[in-house]
């Protein structure tokens, strides 16, 4: 039994190289469930012997997998963190002193939990990788999460808190996979743009990533990260101009 009463969801696709250590940072969890896509090493056989709940379910995406996971849970209250994540033990303290207090934890919908993204092995405290914060925490009956492919966002129907503490995001450990996995989101997020009808022009793609250049490693100190810092937000940037660069075939191929 955990020492809250809650469940922490997880969805998973070949996560063997994470999933123990994320289980281990919710075991105060009373519920650990993970929402597994069809993995295909021992993810399914490493969460089960941590303590988790496995269920089994194809890949919907994101938004819709996740909202699986609040479906399902044994309990209101739910947590939702990545197989790549880790709770710090700063925000576990701050869940568990929630927890004990019921009448400040109804007094939200959800909480926000500030999320400090490590990349070649540095924690990012600049530029977009801090502070990152996101809703991770909701009483399911008021909340949803959104059907988007990629990006997914938590929606409430009532207010929002902040908890302390951060939730560490340990990304890709090489370059390589790590540009994979970018190639992949920017494909859906300039489908799913194109498909909500969106239509962008040649000036955006250009001006775009050199905006947001600008912004993260001048206006938001993204410098101070040296070299990692500077190799994310340039990642950043491109990725921005992939995305809107196949929006922007997508449009042309349907206009011919």
């Amino acid at each position: 039994m955990g020492e809250i009463r809650a469940t922490a969801t997880i969805i998973t696709y070949n996560e063997a190289d994470n999933i123990a250590l994320c289980i281990e940072s919710v075991g105060f969890f009373d519920e650990i469930l993970v929402i597994d896509s069809g993995s295909t090493d021992d993810t399914v056989e490493l969460a089960e012997k941590a303590g988790a709940r496995v269920i089994h379910n194809a890949w919907p995406g994101f938004g819709r997998q996740k909202q699986i996971g609040f479906d399902q849970s044994a309990n209101d209250w739910v947590f939702s963190i990545d197989a790549d994540e880790r709770v710090s033990p700063s925000l576990k303290q701050s869940l568990v002193a929630l927890f004990s207090e019921p009448t400040r934890l109804a007094k939200k919908s959800g909480y926000k939990v500030n999320r400090c993204n490590y990349f070649m092995g540095q924690a990012l405290r600049h530029g977009e990788g801090y502070p990152d914060w996101l809703l991770r925490l909701a009483n399911r009956n008021q909340a949803r999460w959104s059907d988007d492919p990629v990006h997914e966002k938590m929606r409430l129907s009532g207010e929002s808190g902040q908890l302390i503490g951060d939730l560490d995001h340990f990304t890709e450990a090489r370059i390589d996979s790590y540009l994979i996995k970018q190639n992949t989101y920017t494909t859906l997020q300039a489908q799913n743009l194109f498909e909500q009808g969106k239509r962008i022009s040649g000036w955006k793609l250009f001006a775009s990533p050199l905006v947001r250049f600008f912004k993260f490693y001048f206006l938001r100190l993204g410098l101070l990260d040296g070299i990692p810092g500077f190799v994310h937000i340039s990642i950043g940037c491109f990725n921005s101009f992939c995305k809107y660069a196949k929006l922007l075939e997508l449009q042309k191929s349907k206009s011919n």
